[in-house]
């Protein structure tokens, strides 16, 4: 498969991990969030690598790819998000387990090492610069690997919103409560705009090419997961803007959430591996199964530019617990009688018993 066939698979397979995923985060609109799509599929996709069988194919079901070609598909999609000055893409392997060597091969971009809880806070903090501090979840008692994936951007806009212009505006938040926030103010050309099935779409264009900032304004009082997808809809379901000059008042904002992943992954589909049936034989000699899936992302937007970043964090554990050794206590406490075989195991040479307190 090319480069750019790749790249086609991984962004038709996370726009539908997004659209499943949405929601069961986004309700009914009343609460904040922002997630990582991508780094929750550039996490599973490194954890489905090494997955087999019924494991394997579950999270085939919602990423698209499993096994050998989700190591190749993770790995194209990995070069070609960092292949922009304006995104950090990378993933860290923490293990007390062995990792096959195969399954290292197979993910070159990855690095491998031991589980150092601070270590791993320390490469978190340094790969997003300080936007993210550390792991969205402590690792537990019986962590025994730990897959981090994270995502960093910061890019100016083309054409910066001049601060100036920025002012109190009205917005009103979802129980219907009017506020006055700092609004930034500019004018975009009537391309940087249009309508999807309802929802309005404005591109904000950022200096690098491998960044696109759109904002999605839907119907009043729909839900995130209807609006949403409008941000990511072909051109060919999209009408233009019937206006010569478009003037865009968006808000300066910075969001940040933390999300437990791991009660959704049913809804995602994802059942087995979490189980004592899980079976990740192709990542490590030891038996594991997913113990938590967890991401910390933030988006900041301000007139000169946007900073986002996310880390996705799967956690696995002993996939199930060991089965205990049966163990039956023969003690010769009392009289009991022994015997000396010949080499065949047949012919008794002594045979005796012992019925007194031996001396």
């Amino acid at each position: 498969m090319v480069q750019g066939a790749r790249v086609a698979v991984y962004g038709s397979a996370v726009r539908a991990v997004a659209e499943r995923w949405l929601p069961e985060l986004g309700g009914d609109g009343s609460q904040d969030f922002v997630c990582s799509p991508a780094g929750l599929w550039l996490a599973l996709g490194a954890v489905a690598a090494g997955a087999r069988k019924e494991t394997a194919g579950e999270l085939r079901a919602l990423l698209g790819v499993a096994e050998a070609d989700a190591a190749e598909a993770v790995t194209a999609a990995a070069r070609a998000l960092a292949g922009t000055d304006a995104l950090a893409v990378a993933t860290g392997v923490w293990s007390l387990v062995p990792v096959y060597r195969a399954y290292r091969e197979a993910l070159p971009g990855i690095g491998f090492g031991a589980i150092d809880p601070d270590a791993i806070d320390a490469w978190v903090r340094e790969r997003t610069g300080g936007l993210i501090e550390r792991l969205p979840v402590p690792l537990q008692p019986d962590t025994v690997l730990a897959l981090v994936n994270v995502l960093a951007l910061k890019a100016r806009w083309a054409q910066p919103f001049e601060p100036h212009r920025t002012r109190d505006a009205d917005f009103t938040d979802a129980c219907g409560v009017r506020h006055r926030v700092p609004t930034m103010h500019r004018n975009a050309w009537p391309g940087e705009a249009w309508r999807v099935c309802g929802a309005t779409v404005v591109e904000v264009r950022c200096d690098h090419q491998g960044a696109r900032v759109r904002f999605v304004l839907g119907e009043a009082g729909a839900a995130p997961a209807d609006v949403l997808p409008a941000a990511w809809a072909p051109g060919g379901v999209r009408s233009p803007v019937d206006a010569e000059d478009v003037a865009v008042a968006l808000p300066r904002f910075s969001v940040r959430t933390t999300i437990d992943i791991t009660p959704q992954l049913p809804a995602l589909g994802v059942h087995r591996a979490t189980t004592g049936q899980a079976d990740f034989s192709g990542l490590s000699p030891e038996r594991l199964a997913i113990s938590t899936v967890a991401q910390e992302a933030v988006v900041k937007v301000a007139e000169l530019g946007v900073e986002a970043a996310a880390a996705t964090v799967v956690l696995m554990q002993p996939g199930s617990a060991p089965r205990p050794r049966r163990i039956e206590r023969i003690a010769f406490d009392r009289p009991f009688g022994f015997a000396v075989l010949d080499g065949t195991g047949e012919v008794p040479l002594f045979a005796g018993w012992q019925a007194q307190a031996p001396r």
